[in-house]
């Protein structure tokens, strides 16, 4: 929760910056002012749709790949690691019957 509550005053903050009000932002979203608000205090019930319109907005939507950036997820990449098999064979396919 600590989590949302930061990107909320984040969102504040970058909006704040950039002189909107809370109306103007929400209308640039296709929100509401409350919808606004509840997104700047970290309500985990709001729709990504509007950080993500709210990120364009602020000309950072392309900081979304980077929430979860897969190539860095040491935890994904260990349990990946972890069914590595030992050993790597050839397959002993036989050849289809009649081909040369």
């Amino acid at each position: 929760m600590r989590s949302l509550t930061r990107l909320g005053q984040a969102i504040s903050l970058a909006r704040r910056r950039r002189h909107l009000t809370q109306q103007d932002l929400a209308q640039r979203i296709g929100s509401s002012a409350n919808t606004v608000r509840r997104m700047e205090a970290g309500h985990p019930g709001t729709a990504l749709v509007h950080v993500a319109r709210a990120m364009q907005v602020f000309g950072e939507l392309g900081q979304l790949d980077q929430l979860l950036d897969t190539p860095q997820d040491s935890i994904g990449l260990t349990l990946m690691d972890e069914k590595l098999p030992q050993r790597v064979r050839k397959s002993r396919k036989t050849p289809e019957s009649g081909a040369f």
